[in-house]
Order: structure tokens, then sequence, then C-alpha cells
């Protein structure tokens, strides 16, 4: 944890990049008194997603396929109250 001042950082903050992007936390301090952090962004994930990954946690019936009746049709189209 890197701590700095105002002015410090109105100065310098460039020079605290690299560190913010190695994931380093700086701390922003008014005279010596914390009142902020400034962190890094997480990286966004690469590649693409697994897929699967509840595969044999979930059970869904085969029934589940099965096309609407007419009456679950219309409640799910509100054409029933």
């Amino acid at each position: 944890m890197i701590r700095i001042n105002i002015h410090d950082a109105k100065t310098n903050l460039s020079r605290y990049l690299p560190e913010l992007e190695r994931g380093e936390i700086i701390v922003l301090c008014k005279r010596n008194v914390p009142i902020a952090e400034i962190r890094p962004i997480p990286k966004p994930l690469q590649g693409e997603r697994p897929i699967g990954l509840m595969a044999g946690q979930i059970h869904v019936p085969p029934s589940f396929f099965d096309p609407l009746s007419d009456v679950e049709l219309d409640e799910y189209e509100g054409r029933i109250g």
C-alpha cells in the first residue's frame, strides 16, 4: 500500500500507474490523514467462459422441455386472469 498526499498525487500520479497496474493500492491523504483509496480495476477475463460448471448439480427433468398446454400458454400470455 502506498500513501501519498494530494499535492504529490496531483504532480506525480503518472509515476504510480505501473504500481497500480501490478495491483498496488494508493491511499490518498490530506495532510497525512487518509481520505481515499485508488485501486486498480480488475482485469477482464480472457478467453471463452467455460460452460457446464453446474453439470451434475442441477437436475432438469425431460418434461421441462415439453410444450406448454393451451391453458398454461394462455396464462403465460396473460389471456386468462
